[in-house]
């Protein structure tokens, strides 16, 4: 009985979060049964609430080892997979879940949403309907079937089927967060902003809410509504499909400028075509920080930026800033070490946008980026010393930033969602 009542307790900490008092009691009833592998699958979800990822997987393989056909411990090694982006090894461990139990409704929720994230939009639908007919009222089902039915342009359906998840729960932040994104989605970005609202209310440190309020608010921009649409379509694309578009994106702008050299009679016409088409390229880049820059003096907007985002937005507007002045000053001077000195600041506010970007190297973009700017520095200070624009430091700088482009790319796309 006394088990029992601090099992309760701990689970009633790890939902108030108070996860040190929970892994207190855990530590003291361990101590007494060690290979307890209830108090483990406890411990490691302890640990995964916590981030402590590393920890969360050596307890939960500790607790495998102990009994390998418990379902449930696949079902937490799944989850520790998911946060760490290892979609294939979370589809393993939920599969062998399912293979252990094959009646357990969270199991396929959870294998559902898996397969959302690997943007398989029709397997998720299927196997959020597969747990659903299990429980019908099991709200992760409901989510990420409302979720995929939106991603495959049944709207409809996927709005009733989340807000049959809100008479489930009222009051689920997650439920109202998944409506936002999905409202967001289809360019409803106020109706969105009253679900984000909602879902911060009940818990105001829900980070998926957060970022959907912060694009929510953007989206009040006409401009950045445009640039939400192109995220949202090139993100539901799996790998191999977002490669395309940008190889095709390059190929095709190519094309175009070989023609419009060619071809002068086409020029007129193909000239402000490649030029849209370039800074559409490049503003994808920039917009999130620039937009981040404007969010700073709004009273809502700038309680929602993190350290990151308001350096990365500090150091964009230090780069705009940049170009205008020297562009102004090369006009006035005509002095062309002046432009090099403007072009460095226009071609660093692409790299400083994307240099705080979650990738598979964590610091990986960060320090390009910082390469790429000590290269630019000493491009510019060869160019003052021996007067010449085009030295080698401006060479490698001009490669820097091309490449940069394709690794950022490479660094960004996740490889498992395909």
């Amino acid at each position: 009985m006394k088990e029992d009542n601090l099992l309760s307790k701990v689970e009633i900490l790890i939902q108030q979060k108070k996860f040190a008092e929970a892994e207190n009691i855990l530590s003291s009833l361990l101590r007494e049964d060690s290979n307890n592998t209830h108090f483990l699958s406890l411990l490691a979800e302890v640990n995964l609430q916590q981030d402590k990822f590393e920890n969360a997987n050596s307890i939960i393989e500790n607790a495998i080892g102990l009994s390998p056909d418990t379902p449930h411990l696949f079902y937490v090694k799944s989850r520790i997979a998911i946060q760490q982006d290892k979609l294939n090894e979370a589809e393993k461990n939920i599969n062998q879940a399912i293979e252990l139990d094959p009646y357990d409704a969270d199991y396929f929720a959870l294998l559902a949403h898996i397969k959302l994230g690997r943007k398989q939009f029709e397997k998720a639908l299927q196997t959020a309907n597969r747990a659903l007919e299990i429980d019908a009222e099991n709200l992760l089902a409901l989510n990420t079937r409302g979720t995929a039915l939106n991603k495959l342009n049944r709207s409809e359906e996927s709005f009733k089927t989340i807000e049959g998840a809100l008479r489930e729960d009222p009051n689920n932040a997650y439920t109202h967060a998944n409506y936002g994104w999905g409202l967001l989605e289809k360019g409803n970005h106020q109706k969105a902003l009253e679900h984000f609202k909602e879902s911060l209310s009940n818990d105001p440190t829900f980070e998926y809410a957060q970022s959907g309020m912060l694009e929510a608010i953007k989206a009040t921009n006409p401009i950045y509504r445009v640039f939400i649409k192109y995220s949202f379509f090139i993100n539901n694309l799996t790998a191999k499909y977002q490669w395309g578009v940008i190889i095709g994106f390059y190929i095709g702008f190519k094309i175009l400028r070989t023609f419009a050299k060619n071809n002068e009679a086409l020029q007129p016409y193909l000239t402000p075509l490649i030029v849209t088409l370039a800074l559409f390229a490049f503003s994808t880049w920039i917009i999130a920080p620039i937009s981040n820059l404007f969010l700073r003096f709004n009273k809502y907007g700038q309680l929602l930026l993190d350290k990151k985002e308001k350096m990365s937005s500090n150091f964009v507007a230090v780069s705009l800033g940049l170009f205008f002045i020297e562009l102004l000053l090369y006009f006035v001077l005509s002095d062309e070490k002046m432009l090099i000195i403007a072009v460095y600041g226009f071609a660093m506010m692409l790299p400083l946008g994307a240099m705080f970007s979650p990738s598979k190297n964590k610091y990986g973009l960060l320090i390009y980026t910082t390469a790429l700017a000590v290269v630019g520095l000493l491009a510019i200070g060869l160019t003052f010393s021996i007067g010449e624009m085009f030295n080698l430091m401006t060479v490698i700088f001009i490669f820097g930033f091309v490449a940069f482009q394709w690794v950022a790319n490479y660094m960004l796309i996740k490889e498992d969602n395909q």
